[in-house]
């Protein structure tokens, strides 16, 4: 590390958006789209319209649900700063040093401007974990001894058990609150997939009210971080700040679309249910029962006898 050998790393370091449960989530999604895409063909008139909305609405609920879960933007942040590269050493760097806080962990981002500096590549990003089957500390420990630079570890010290700043008290319960009301949610996607197919539209709407109620209590329970006084992250002169990421964002547009759609729903149930019918492809089954209960037939014998 000192004398222009490059530090060993066992285990591949962890993009702090993607990463293969991120990966993998979106394939599975995937699979399931392509599959209703090649039975479209198969289903006729304004039904093949109504159909294709109804799916692929759902499965984006869907995918966007889990895989929040294993993104690293739910909160960021970016700071420019002249600082010490490693300890012991006097030689300052111009980075851009980033903070993304997920629900599993945080991920610290170092890049050099330019990235060749001191005679050495700089761009790490360091994922450490705070997930049930995680220690925090561990991870911070096993960075110490890889000797990563000392603007990484600064910034993982902030969210250390043993730190002052109780941040990591904070955002790792409200991670966890924040994924499990997001688990609640997707059982209750599920639930309202299962009502719509029976069909029974109406609590359909409901579980996709409530489906979107849970997603509102996920972000909440992550902004109350926000109510707690936070530690400044601070390189000199500049602080480290950081708002609310693109995951945290897009749980909020889909959980208003949840509730859109769960209010269309019930109104349309309770004012139109014509227009309800005709968009779940209901009007012609019922069309055909009713014609196939006109063609009667009559055993004469039965009738004879006044039977």
């Amino acid at each position: 590390l000192f004398d222009g050998i490059y530090p060993f790393y066992p285990q591949q370091r962890k993009v702090f958006v993607f990463d293969v449960s991120t990966i993998i989530v979106i394939v599975v999604f995937l699979t399931f789209t392509c599959s209703f895409l090649l039975i479209i063909p198969g289903i006729r008139g304004r039904a093949r319209i109504y159909w294709t909305l109804r799916v692929l609405l759902s499965l984006i609920v869907g995918v966007v649900i889990v895989v929040v879960q294993f993104t690293g933007d739910w909160e960021t942040g970016w700071v420019k700063a002249n600082t010490s590269y490693k300890s012991f050493s006097r030689a300052l760097v111009n980075v851009d040093i980033g903070l993304h806080v997920g629900l599993a962990g945080v991920n610290v981002t170092l890049r050099g401007n330019p990235v060749n500096q001191v005679n050495e590549t700089i761009d790490y990003n360091e994922h450490f974990a705070w997930s049930f089957n995680a220690d925090y500390d561990q991870s911070y420990s096993e960075g110490l001894e890889r000797g990563l630079p000392s603007p990484i570890l600064y910034v993982a010290e902030k969210f250390t058990t043993q730190s002052p700043c109780s941040m990591h008290r904070q955002y790792r319960i409200s991670s966890h609150y924040a994924s499990a009301t997001l688990w609640v949610a997707f059982c209750t996607w599920l639930i309202s997939n299962i009502l719509f197919s029976m069909p029974v539209l109406v609590y359909g709407g409901y579980m996709l009210l409530v489906t979107g109620a849970f997603m509102i209590f996920s972000l909440l329970s992550f902004s109350t971080v926000k109510n707690s006084l936070m530690c400044p992250i601070q390189f000199g002169t500049a602080i480290l700040r950081t708002g609310y990421g693109g995951s945290f964002w897009l749980m909020l547009a889909i959980g208003l679309l949840c509730f859109v759609a769960g209010i269309t729903v019930v109104a349309l149930h309770c004012f139109n249910l014509d227009l309800l019918k005709t968009f779940f492809d209901l009007h012609e089954d019922k069309a055909e029962e009713y014609q196939e209960m006109t063609e009667v037939y009559v055993n004469p014998h039965f009738v004879n006898k006044g039977l």
